[in-house]
């Protein structure tokens, strides 16, 4: 069994793997979304989230831990300075990973997308108000006739239509 055991040996050594995901993440800091597999993908992004979360924390602890772990002083900087703040107030979810429909050709491995979601991203929490209402309750399927008002008009006024009728009036 398989006790406390965290994370997939994706068939390397403990160095290689390490190395491996360093350079992923790396890579998606550098670039912003990474195509791989999807094993790799899921990773990946756990190693990703634990750095932005240490970038938003900003201070020189972190940012030598960080440097510790990706060994590339251009995407530390890049981390701190554009990443991190960008995520300050998100509680968790920087990265998605996102399934391609396809395998790929050589070993029909599934592939996946990795990348930062964007500010905007996130979607409500609330449920939408259809999913709100009960079924008996949904709209209808056909959209309801739209309403006509009825003129009102005095007795005495001539509307435009009484003057223009093309109905004869009975002759005595």
């Amino acid at each position: 069994m398989r006790h406390n055991v965290d994370g997939r040996k994706l068939g390397r050594t403990a160095t290689h793997r390490r190395a491996l995901y360093r350079n992923l993440v790396i890579s998606l800091i550098t670039h912003g979304r990474i195509r791989t597999t999807t094993p790799k993908a899921k990773e990946a992004r756990r190693l990703a989230e634990r750095m932005v979360t240490f970038a938003k924390k900003g201070d020189l602890a972190a940012r030598r831990h960080v440097a510790s772990i990706l060994n590339d002083k251009d995407a530390v900087k890049k981390l701190f300075d554009e990443i991190g703040p960008r995520y300050a107030n998100r509680n968790g979810g920087y990265t998605r990973v996102l399934k391609f429909g396809k395998l790929r050709r050589g070993d029909a491995a599934e592939m996946s997308l990795v990348e930062f979601v964007q500010d905007g991203d996130r979607p409500d929490r609330k449920r939408s108000a259809r999913k709100a209402q009960p079924a008996a309750q949904a709209a209808p399927a056909t959209p309801p006739e739209p309403e006509v008002e009825e003129a009102v008009t005095e007795v005495g006024e001539e509307t435009p239509d009484e003057g223009s009728s093309d109905e004869k009036e009975p002759q005595d």
